[in-house]
């Protein structure tokens, strides 16, 4: 655990009783990959019906389902350190 198995943009299933219960409307498309949290990957995902995103960890995820992984170079970059808010790129005006 703590490393992405998914990219941005992959399309991902859903395991059943999560949000929806159709099974096209659990396909979602990965919008973001977040910090980890305790050891759990998360990740920024978006229906296609809806304008907002929502957050889920690895195991929201149906793997048997959902066949596209991470390049590994995806992988190693997305595992940084690098936070995905940086409070040095917010400006203030005056």
């Amino acid at each position: 655990m703590g490393r992405p198995n998914y990219k941005i943009g992959d399309m991902i299933v859903l395991k059943s009783g999560l949000a929806r219960t159709a099974e096209a409307e659990k396909r979602c498309r990965i919008a973001g990959v977040l910090p980890n949290d305790h050891g759990h990957v998360q990740y920024r995902v978006q229906f296609d019906a809806e304008n907002f995103e929502r957050r889920i960890t690895e195991a929201d995820i149906d793997t048997g389902k959902s066949l596209s992984r991470a390049a590994p170079e995806v992988v190693a970059k997305a595992g940084g350190a690098e936070p995905w808010l940086k409070l040095s790129s917010i400006r203030i005006g005056k």
